[in-house]
């Protein structure tokens, strides 16, 4: 008979076996600060233009060498409970603003941080919770006085590439002019009268070789092919889209041809080549000079395109023939049948170009009336590009919501520190015990400059000192010049500008995660559902 083990009475003796509980404030809720801590602090040395690169390479194996929080923790696996909490709040900001994740995540561990120091002196987590939402109510009732710039007219290059400057900046130090204007030229020229913007419009093509200071953005779209046929460049072009295979179509049912003689066998295989070929020619006789198709053009078919003198494109990808049909006005038709006057796209040049020894096909939109741009970058490798990538998409993103609301806020820690200011004289209005989490979360606010000086290397505690001086003797818009050791700089002359919507959001999400933990005082772990085991790591463990 099995020996049986009495489980400890409580409410651990109701779950299932392998069931973890933790209850109680050393248990759940200091557990839970401690692992958000540890994630804030990883990523807290990647905050500003001097931040450091993290190297993570994926479950797939694949390597990424970045800066962008964004990125890290997409691309991290993180397991546990609380920190996931953080995840999805920073996630949020990714998708409402598109930057500004970090801001979140260090913002939510620094808050969660001073929460501990008060925890341990015995504040409840909820006083502790309602005053920090108390802090963050006035904050936002503060943070309009602060906007220093608005930009009006979203069409103004000069404008918009002071606002747009910033965002590149803080992840490509030194090369944000250059990006700054790719992104500008990129957005403004496809800005729709009527409707909002769309991010998805501005594409990044990134071809190796070469620098930086080669990229250039084309209006229209760049794909890294080679053209099926032997025409390489059409002027004037319309152009017909196909989903299906450009070739004799395979018949659904299987059929058998009874052939008796010779001749049948000869006007059998010539029916074929007839039909294919009556149908190259009637596309050929709309006037489409491309057809471009997602799957295998025939030998046959590719013979007739080339006969019909027209230039043959293969896409691969769905989404790519999607947007093609979007840049030039066609209807993505899925048979081989002639197109109308109305699925036809126009464009002005379809090319095959090389860049180093890449060859690219360029359907080129030289009106003002494109609706797709595509930024080419070049550059030495292929994960240097990728952060270039991600520096555009920020440049982009920003510029989607200053197209929405054109405000910005004093950069390089300004608008923190006069926000902490202000939020240190609130407290002392307060009669309960909120006023020391009000306290608590203005200290927060102020590891963003420490953040910037730490990061620059300098001396943090300096640099506090000294915009905490400027910000008294009332000039607001003083925040942390990191190119000259410990000093401060007016932020709005030095064009470091913050989106205003960008702040709003951060501090809404920030201490929502941050008092969504603070407010659980249990964790309970069912046991895992049986599946495959995890696969063991390889073999060039450091371990080892």
């Amino acid at each position: 008979m099995a020996l049986h083990v009495p489980k400890a009475p409580g409410f651990a003796q109701m779950l299932k076996e392998g069931a973890r509980y933790f209850s109680g404030l050393e248990e759940a809720v200091f557990r839970n600060i401690n692992a958000c801590k540890e994630f804030a602090q990883s990523v807290r040395s990647a905050y500003g233009p001097n931040g450091m690169n993290k190297m993570v390479i994926n479950h797939l194996e694949k390597q990424f060498v970045t800066s962008d929080a964004a990125t890290i923790i997409r691309e991290l696996d993180i397991e546990h409970p609380a920190a996931k909490l953080m995840i999805l709040a920073s996630e949020m900001q990714d998708s409402e603003v598109g930057d500004g994740t970090n801001f979140v995540i260090i913002l939510a561990g620094a808050l969660l941080e001073s929460a501990e120091e008060l925890l341990r002196m015995g504040v409840t987590p909820t006083e502790v919770a309602e005053g920090y939402e108390k802090a963050v109510d006035k904050a936002l009732e503060i943070l309009p006085q602060l906007i220093c710039y608005e930009i009006k007219d979203y069409r103004n290059e000069e404008e918009v590439r002071k606002g747009i400057n910033t965002a590149i900046q803080s992840k490509q130090y030194g090369n944000e002019d250059l990006l700054s204007n790719l992104v500008t030229k990129a957005c403004i020229s496809i800005l729709p009268e009527q409707t909002t913007f769309n991010v998805d419009n501005v594409r990044v093509c990134k071809v190796l070789g070469s620098g930086l200071s080669k990229s250039e953005v084309v209006q229209g779209m760049v794909f890294k092919r080679q053209v099926e046929g032997e025409v390489s460049r059409v002027r004037d072009a319309k152009i017909a889209v196909y989903s299906c295979a450009v070739g004799i179509m395979q018949t659904e049912t299987k059929g058998t041809v009874l052939i008796k003689t010779a001749d049948e066998l000869m006007n059998f295989s010539r029916g074929e080549e007839t039909l294919l070929e009556a149908q190259i020619k009637a596309i050929a006789d709309t006037g489409a000079k491309v057809i471009v198709a997602g799957a295998k053009f025939d030998d046959l078919a590719l013979h007739f395109v080339n006969k019909y003198n027209m230039m043959a494109v293969r896409l691969n990808s769905k989404f790519d023939l999607r947007r093609l049909g979007k840049t030039v006005g066609a209807t993505v038709l899925p048979r081989l049948v002639p197109p109308t006057a109305e699925e036809l796209g126009y464009c002005d040049v379809v090319s095959v170009e090389e860049l180093g020894d890449t060859p690219l096909v360029i359907f080129k939109i030289e009106g003002s009336e494109s609706r797709i741009s595509t930024v080419v970058v070049r550059g030495a490798t292929d994960n240097y590009m990728d952060d270039i990538e991600r520096a555009i998409d920020d440049g982009v993103n920003t510029f989607k919501c200053l197209t929405r609301d054109g405000r910005f806020v004093p950069g390089a820690g300004a608008t923190e520190i006069e926000l902490a200011l202000n939020l240190a004289r609130y407290a002392d209005t307060l009669p309960g015990l909120e006023q020391y989490a009000v306290r608590k979360f203005a200290a927060a606010l102020e590891s963003f400059p420490k953040v910037l000086a730490d990061n620059s290397g300098h001396r943090a505690s300096a640099v506090v000192d000294k915009l905490l001086e400027a910000h008294q003797a009332g000039n607001k818009n003083y925040g942390v010049d990191i190119e000259s050791a410990n000093s401060v700089c007016d932020a709005v002359e030095k064009g470091i500008l913050d989106l205003y919507v960008n702040k709003m959001w951060g501090l809404k999400y920030a201490v929502g995660a941050a008092a969504t933990i603070l407010r659980v005082d249990q964790i309970i772990m069912a046991k895992r559902a049986g599946g495959p085991k995890p696969r063991q790591g390889g073999g060039d463990n450091d371990d080892d």
